[in-house]
């Protein structure tokens, strides 16, 4: 009984979070503040009753009682933010002033509840993700409280009393209910909903079909179609645990009978997952974040023109590295049913239709110049209006049955069968939104939890400090500070969303991104595509555990292999962060010219031939250990250097492994 109204109360709050949301966001009537109130309050509502206090516990009738006592919390604290700050509850706001205008002179109320709303926002969170984040948090917040008990190397301050902190991170637009959750509210659940709506209509199928067919005769066919598979549809869902878990149920099955290793299927599955977030013109959230953060203001389409070519690039070297290996193994081309059952329903053509126009008419409103979430919004009518379509021609087409003669019996039969096609299509679009729900719930945990570091790093200005200690090695090297900054966001992304790692980076260092001499939006790019290798980074390598779980091999096992196989992932954002003309950018952030872009791409495509030929242990013939050491230092040095000698020292060095690879095999072949 208790999960019957668990599961009602879930479906309930899903679907008027997305019905809010698509209201609000493209005709606001409430303050900010307020919508992201009723936002969060939905959120964390949803949170409590997805995910138990622990799994051990999940069907204890108490801590099922609990779970709803922490959604009641959540619905007063949140409830009372948006009391307070909306002004058609005027008459409730206490001394007759908003919240926002009453700073320093908040209530014992108003501290009580925003110490409790921070609780609530820790609990959630450590649900939804784990601990990670909540501790990160909690030790932010004895930062702010103990600052002038910190050692010099931590960067003391004054201190800051409890209410302090509280109205800082809860009661106010600089924590809780600043940039992380606004980012969250106003681009990515959109983008969310929009990707589980295409996967209702048979998306994730038709995607895996098509590319079945596109490489049906190809040497380890099945691990293509599972990249190329898991890059569409990660830049439609941007999260890679999410993609694994879907993607995966049909690839890594497919992947084994051809003849893959399960450690290595499950490693191919989860690099290619992990870059879909990489893959415009969705990206996750990071896009979305970037147009907030990056400093001077980039436009949306910006973004996705600089995304365009290193996505192509991660993709196109997987693909290489995959085919290497594929021949070194001699995995089978042949793709075999198993686990594709589920997506025949897909080849009807009418998804495909519904995909095309859902892609084709988001880019096309971007380059109209729409806002993000109202060219989202449009791309989700009008797949609406093609469902809604596709359902009134299959009731007009229908075939009644030969024993309704009369005309009157036809109209009320196909009347009936239209009847039910619209009741499954609106049914269709709320399981939609459950599943928007199931898969963004956690982000919007996270975005409230990020939020409260975000205020301790506002009020004790921390991120005005912490620049302090690289500038002076971006000074020295800037390759030196670029690793710092890619050690940091990977051990940062362990653990956390990439949207969320992204954010957290972005506002501590961000001060400091502009003293490198480096374009602004390539370097806030490097920390995205970090954030998503961290995915694939052991020891706590997500997206490779998820797909080991499915694969059913061991843990670290897949983790170290699917870093192997995203290595070139590591590489590009140096190549692209030094040659800016990979994002189709001048070295002082203008428009690049045709010739530098072009003389840049053929030096990372012959980068990632070679890094991929290392990886795999396979070019023409097989790889000896030290050549493909060689070879990887070499692809290394192509990449990372800016001189030019060097550089052609390493180009040298490829072509010259190349050949003498290439004349082996054509001694192996005379053999």
């Amino acid at each position: 009984m208790v999960e019957r109204i668990r599961q009602i109360l879930f479906r309930t709050c899903a679907v008027t979070l997305g019905v809010f949301i698509l209201m609000e966001v493209n005709h606001p009537r409430l303050t900010p503040q307020a919508q992201l109130a009723i936002f969060a309050m939905l959120g964390l509502l949803l949170v409590f009753l997805k995910y138990p206090i622990h799994r051990r516990f999940e069907r204890c009738f108490v801590f099922q009682i609990l779970d709803f006592v922490l959604g009641l919390a959540v619905v007063i604290c949140f409830g009372y933010i948006l009391i307070q700050t909306e002004p058609v509850f005027k008459r409730f706001w206490v001394d007759g002033q908003q919240l926002g205008d009453r700073a320093g002179m908040g209530t014992t109320t108003d501290y009580v509840i925003g110490l409790l709303g921070l609780l609530l926002v820790l609990e959630a969170t450590r649900r939804a993700i784990g601990l990670t984040l909540c501790i990160l948090s909690l030790a932010f917040l004895a930062y702010a409280a103990f600052g002038q008990s910190m050692p010099d190397w931590l960067f003391p301050h004054r201190g800051y009393s409890w209410e302090r902190i509280v109205s800082q991170t809860f009661l106010h637009s600089q924590g809780v209910f600043g940039i992380a959750l606004k980012v969250m509210f106003t681009y990515v659940f959109l983008f969310v909903l929009f990707g589980a709506l295409l996967e209702k209509t048979g998306a994730t199928g038709y995607v895996i079909n098509v590319t079945r067919r596109l490489f049906r005769s190809s040497v380890g066919a099945p691990a293509k179609v599972a990249v190329v598979s898991s890059g569409a549809m990660g830049s439609l869902s941007g999260s890679a645990v999410a993609n694994t878990a879907t993607t995966g149920t049909f690839t890594i099955p497919m992947m084994r009978s051809a003849g893959f290793k399960p450690t290595i299927a499950g490693a191919i599955e989860a690099a290619a997952s992990s870059g879909g977030a990489l893959v415009p013109p969705i990206m996750g959230a990071g896009a979305y974040m970037m147009l907030e953060i990056v400093e001077p203001a980039v436009t949306y389409l910006e973004i996705i023109k600089a995304a365009l070519i290193p996505a192509i690039l991660y993709y196109t070297a997987l693909l290489l590295t995959v085919h290497f290996y594929a021949k070194r193994v001699g995995a089978s081309a042949e793709i075999t049913t198993e686990g594709a059952s589920e997506t025949s329903n897909t080849e009807n053509g009418i998804e495909g239709l519904v995909f095309l126009v859902a892609f084709v008419t988001l880019i096309v409103f971007l380059l109209l110049g729409y806002t993000p979430f109202r060219a989202v919004s449009l791309s989700l009518l009008l797949v609406l209006i093609l469902i809604g379509i596709r359902g009134i021609w299959g009731a007009m087409t229908q075939v009644p049955s030969s024993d309704l003669s009369s005309p009157r019996e036809r109209i009320r039969y196909r009347f009936l069968i239209l009847v039910t096609q619209l009741r499954n299509g609106i049914s269709g679009i709320f399981d939609a939104m459950e599943k928007a729900a199931h898969g963004g719930v956690s982000l919007v945990a996270a975005a409230a939890c990020v939020g409260i570091i975000l205020g301790v790093v506002t009020l004790t200005g921390i991120g005005s400090k912490l620049p302090g200690t690289i500038v002076p090695l971006a000074e020295n090297s800037r390759i030196l500070a670029l690793m710092l900054l890619m050690v940091s966001t990977i051990i940062l992304g362990m653990g956390l969303p990439s949207s969320v790692c992204y954010l957290l980076m972005a506002t501590l260092v961000g001060p400091v991104l502009t003293e490198l001499g480096l374009v602004p939006l390539s370097v806030h790019l490097f920390i995205f595509y970090f954030g998503m290798m961290a995915m694939v980074t052991p020891p706590v390598a997500l997206a490779a555990y998820t797909a080991a779980a499915i694969a059913g091999s061991g843990i670290m096992q897949t983790g170290i292999a699917a870093f192997r196989f995203a290595l070139v992932g590591f590489a590009l954002p140096y190549a692209f962060v030094l040659k800016p003309e990979l994002l189709l950018l001048s070295p002082d952030g203008g428009a690049a010219d045709f010739f530098g872009v072009t003389v840049s791409l053929v030096i990372a495509i012959l980068g990632i031939v070679a890094l991929a030929a290392s990886v795999s242990g396979h070019w023409f013939a097989p790889l000896n250990f030290w050549i493909r050491v060689g070879l990887l230092v070499a692809a290394a040095v192509f990449f990372l250097t800016p001189s030019g000698w060097v550089q052609l020292a390493a180009f040298i060095a490829i072509v010259t492994i190349g050949f003498f690879n290439w004349r082996s095999r054509i001694s192996l072949l005379e053999y």
